[in-house]
């Protein structure tokens, strides 16, 4: 996991409780923890986080019921559309636990063939009835080799 001020990898999680249910977790790296912890904050910016915490902890998905603090208490969304009513919080969250905000993990050696690769063999196959009606064969054969090979990748 990601810290969340920097791109190093967090190391401490704090979680900041500001009232019953009002809670805000933060992972943070040894430098920017060092910083959080001793360094003085002043007491305006404070309210205004804590504000900012408490207002997306009432956020709500309308399809499920969801609170957003209910996710961050469980660890588990309630339903698909949670993903576009959180999509703004999700998304950071989402790319300190994986590095990325999209998949670039493996992908199955075999995979199923695509629509391309269909539309190909449809107009090889069509080509291959035209060059037998031409009487065409050495395309004809040209053609049915294509096909095979196509069909066996």
């Amino acid at each position: 996991m990601k810290c969340q001020r920097c791109t190093k990898a967090a190391t401490l999680h704090v979680t900041e409780v500001f009232g019953e249910g009002q809670f805000e977790e933060m992972h943070l790296c040894e430098e920017c923890a060092q910083k959080y912890l001793y360094e003085p904050q002043g007491a305006k910016g404070e309210k205004s986080e804590a504000d900012e915490t408490a207002a997306l902890n009432l956020r709500q998905c309308p399809y499920c019921g969801l609170k957003f603090m209910e996710f961050r208490n469980a660890g588990r969304l309630g339903c698909p559309h949670d993903y576009e009513v959180f999509r703004e919080e999700l998304m950071p969250l989402l790319e300190n636990i994986h590095g990325e905000r999209r998949h670039v993990g493996k992908a199955p050696k075999r995979q199923p063939r695509g629509r391309q690769m269909r539309a190909e063999l449809t107009q090889l196959r069509k080509q291959l009835q035209q060059a037998v009606d031409r009487e065409q064969y050495e395309d004809a054969a040209r053609l049915r080799d294509k096909i095979r090979r196509l069909e066996e990748a």
